[in-house]
């Protein structure tokens, strides 16, 4: 049985059912859907792996003036680098 979601609008509404504040209504409709386009799961379990792991490992590191300087000249932002060294 398809539901009335389409692939597009799970797209549109993807950050805010993986959030939790998606009315439940809502909510239901995507599950039903995903439940049902293996395509529209494999996204929404990405995102949430990649914002499971994001938080698992997202402690502040410092990153080494001289690596800072190195990766900002390999990207061509000297002029970034010599603007933040006059604050």
């Amino acid at each position: 049985m398809k539901n009335n979601l389409n692939c597009g609008a799970l797209l549109a509404s993807l950050s805010e059912y993986v959030d939790g504040i998606l009315g439940d209504a809502l909510c239901k409709e995507i599950e039903s859907h995903i439940a049902d386009c293996d395509d529209c799961r494999v996204v929404v379990d990405t995102l949430k792996k990649t914002i499971y792991l994001y938080h698992e490992t997202s402690e502040k590191t410092a990153i080494p003036i001289d690596v800072r300087e190195r990766l900002f000249h390999r990207l061509d932002l000297d002029d970034f680098v010599r603007d933040r060294s006059q604050l």
